[in-house]
C-alpha cells in the first residue's frame, strides 16, 4: 500500500510557522511516520494538488491500494481528490463546527467528514464529538502520536529523583529568571523604571542551573487554550515562602515579544513571592532538552482543553508524573495514580477558527484553588514521600505505554486501514474490480 502524507507546515517552513495556527501537525506527522512505514510506503508531498491523484492513479494501473492521509482539521482539508483522503486532525472542544461562514462550505465539518468516509483523531473524547454529529457507526479511530518509544528510552537513563540538584542545561536564546529580573518596567505606566528586558538583542549562550522541586510546562503562549495566567498566579500565590520551588516556561513561537512583555507583567502582578520563575524562549539541543526533563519534578498544564499534548504526553513518557486537568484527550491517559488532578468546569466558548465567535461548544475551565492544592500535594510529595513518586513515576510511564506506544499504534493503524480498504472496495462496482 502507497500511504502519502502532508501537512501545511514542513520542514521547509516550520520556523516561521512556529506557534501559527495547525503548527503541530508537522509534529504528529513526523511522530507518526515510522509507524505507517512499517504498513505500507510512504511518500510526503508538498503540493497535494500536483502530485496526489497523480500517485493515486499511478497505483491503481499497478492493481495496488493508495490512501492520502492529510495531517489538517477538516476545514483544510482537501474534498476533490479521486484518492481516498482522510483527515488527521486533534481537537478539544465538545462540539466540532456544523455551521459555515466566509463562503467556504468545509467550515462545516459534516461535509468534509462525510465525503472522506473516515478520519483519524486523537482521543476517544473527540471519537465521541464526532460521532454525536455523524452517527454513532462513524469511522472514525483515536489514535495518538506515537512519542512514548521515544522518550520512555530517553527517560530510562534519567535520575529519577523529585528533586534537581545542580542540574545545568545550556540554551541559545533568551533566559529570564525572576531571581535575576527587574519587573519594574512591567508594572503600571505611572510607577514604571529601570530598564526593560531587550526581546530583539543578538542571540546568547546562557546557562542554567536548576535546583529543588521543578515544574516545567511548554506551550505556545500565544495559543488562548493554555491557561498560563492561572498556572503562573497560583504557583506564585501557593509557593509565595517556598524559595526551593521552581516553574519553568519553555516558550514555544517565531516571535515571543509581546507574549513575554505580557506574561513578565503578569510576574509583576504576582509579587511579591520567594519561589523561583524561569522563562525560556530559545534552541535546546537534545542533550539539553533531557536535562531539563531530568530535572523536573512535575509536568504541569492548566489549559482549557487538548487534543493530545504533546509535551505532557513526552514528559509523562520519561517518567515524570504531573499536575493537570483530567478531561478532553487528557481523560485517555490522566488518573489519579500518575497526576495529582486539577479540576475543571465547563464553560461556553466559540470554535476557535470561527470569526463570529458564536458560542457553539464548551471548553473547561480549571478552577484554581484546585491547582493551587495540586501543587501543594505534590511539592509535599516531591519533599517527604519518595515512595509515592516514585510509583507514580512507573505508572505515568506504564500508561503513555499503553496509550502512545508505536506498538499500539501500528496495531490501531493496520486495523483501520484494513477496515478502510474494505469500505472503499465494497463501494467500487465488481465491474471496475476487475
Amino acid at each position: 500500500m502507497l500511504i502519502i502524507i502532508h501537512s501545511e507546515t514542513n520542514k521547509s517552513n516550520i520556523v516561521q510557522n512556529l506557534g501559527r495556527p495547525e503548527y503541530s501537525y508537522y509534529f504528529v506527522l513526523k511522530e507518526f511516520r515510522p509507524v505507517l512505514e512499517r504498513l505500507g510506503q510512504v511518500i510526503e508531498v508538498s503540493n497535494p494538488d500536483e502530485l496526489v491523484d497523480r500517485l493515486y492513479f499511478d497505483c491503481q494501473s499497478r492493481g495496488e491500494d493508495c490512501v492520502f492521509l492529510s495531517f489538517s482539521p477538516p476545514h483544510r482539508t482537501p474534498m476533490h481528490y479521486a484518492c481516498p483522503t482522510i483527515p488527521v486532525f486533534a481537537w478539544e472542544f465538545s462540539t466540532i463546527p456544523t455551521e459555515s461562514w466566509h463562503g467556504e462550505p468545509r467550515h462545516d465539518w459534516r461535509l468534509v467528514l462525510g465525503a472522506s468516509g473516515a478520519a483519524i483523531t486523537h482521543s476517544s473524547f473527540t471519537v465521541n464529538a464526532v460521532r454525536d454529529v455523524m452517527g454513532p457507526d462513524y469511522p472514525i479511530s483515536a489514535i495518538p502520536a506515537p512519542v512514548w518509544d521515544r522518550f520512555a528510552g530517553r527517560g530510562r537513563g534519567l535520575s529519577k529523583k523529585p528533586q534537581a540538584e545542580q542540574v545545568k542545561l545550556n540554551l541559545r536564546g533568551l533566559l529570564i529568571d525572576s531571581r535575576e529580573l527587574d519587573l519594574r518596567p512591567y508594572g503600571p505606566e505611572a510607577l514604571r523604571e529601570g530598564e526593560a528586558v531587550a526581546f530583539d538583542g543578538p542571540v546568547r549562550d546562557c546557562e542554567l542551573v536548576l535546583d529543588g522541586v521543578i515544574y516545567t510546562s511548554v506551550f505556545n503562549p500565544y495559543d488562548g487554550r493554555k491557561n498560563w495566567q492561572d498556572m503562573l498566579s497560583a504557583f506564585c500565590t501557593t509557593f509565595r515562602n517556598t524559595p526551593d520551588a521552581t516553574l519553568v516556561l519553555k516558550l514555544t513561537h517565531h516571535d515571543i515579544a509581546d507574549a513575554l512583555n505580557d506574561m513578565l507583567h503578569h510576574l509583576y502582578k504576582n509579587q511579591s513571592y520567594s519561589c523561583r520563575i524561569v522563562l525560556i524562549h530559545g534552541f535546546l539541543a537534545d542533550a539539553d532538552y533531557e536535562r531539563l526533563v531530568e530535572a523536573t519534578c512535575y509536568v504541569v498544564n492548566s489549559s482549557f482543553g487538548e487534543g493530545q499534548c504533546l509535551p505532557l504526553m513526552e514528559f509523562m513518557s520519561c517518567g515524570k508524573p504531573a499536575v493537570a486537568p483530567c478531561n478532553t484527550a487528557m481523560a485517555d491517559y490522566i488518573d489519579r495514580d500518575n497526576t495529582f488532578i486539577v479540576d475543571s468546569t465547563d464553560e461556553l466558548t466559540a470554535w476557535p477558527h470561527d470569526p463570529r465567535a458564536a458560542y457553539r461548544t464548551l471548553r473547561y475551565i480549571t478552577h484554581w484553588d484546585s491547582l493551587c492544592a495540586a501543587y501543594q500535594a505534590s511539592y509535599e510529595v516531591a519533599k517527604a514521600d519518595d515512595e509515592r513518586y516514585a510509583r507514580m513515576s512507573a505508572h505515568a510511564v506504564n500508561s503513555l505505554e499503553k496509550f502512545c506506544s508505536q506498538a499500539s499504534t501500528e496495531q490501531r493503524l493496520e486495523t483501520f486501514f484494513a477496515q478502510l480498504l474494505q469500505r472503499t472496495k465494497a463501494l467500487v462496482p465488481e465491474t471496475a474490480q476487475v
